[in-house]
C-alpha cells in the first residue's frame, strides 16, 4: 500500500480525538454495522470525525492494512485503534468504552 494513504490516516487519527472511517457519513450511513457505531458514539455524546471509505478505494484498502483489520467501519480513540463494530458494541454494553472515553477525556465524568 503506498506510503501517501498511511500518512494521511496517521494524519487523521493523530490530528483527531476520535475518528471512525466508515461506510458512508454520520449522517447517512451505508450500513448496519457503521449505523451503530454511529449511534453509540452519538449517545454518548463523543464528538468525532466520520471519513467515508466508499468514497476512496484506496483509502478503503489502506485502512484494513494499516490496522490489519479486515472489517470496516474501525474506530480510533487518540490515535488508538480502539475496534470494529462488535468490539465497540461489547465495550459500551459492559461500560468499558464509557470507561476508556473518560479516561482520554473525551467523556464527562
Amino acid at each position: 500500500m503506498n506510503n501517501v494513504v498511511f500518512d494521511r490516516i496517521r494524519s487523521e487519527i493523530g490530528n483527531n480525538d476520535a475518528v471512525l472511517y466508515m461506510k458512508g457519513t454520520a449522517a447517512f450511513p451505508q450500513c448496519g454495522f457503521s449505523a451503530a457505531v454511529v449511534q453509540i458514539l452519538e449517545h454518548l455524546g463523543v464528538q468525532f470525525k466520520d471519513i467515508n471509505v466508499l468514497e476512496e478505494p484506496e483509502l478503503r484498502e489502506g485502512i484494513k492494512e494499516f490496522t490489519d483489520w479486515p472489517t470496516i467501519p474501525q474506530l480510533y480513540i487518540k490515535g488508538e485503534f480502539i475496534g470494529g463494530c462488535d468490539i465497540v458494541r461489547e465495550m459500551f454494553q459492559s461500560g468499558e468504552l464509557q470507561g476508556l472515553l473518560q479516561e482520554k477525556g473525551l467523556l464527562a465524568a
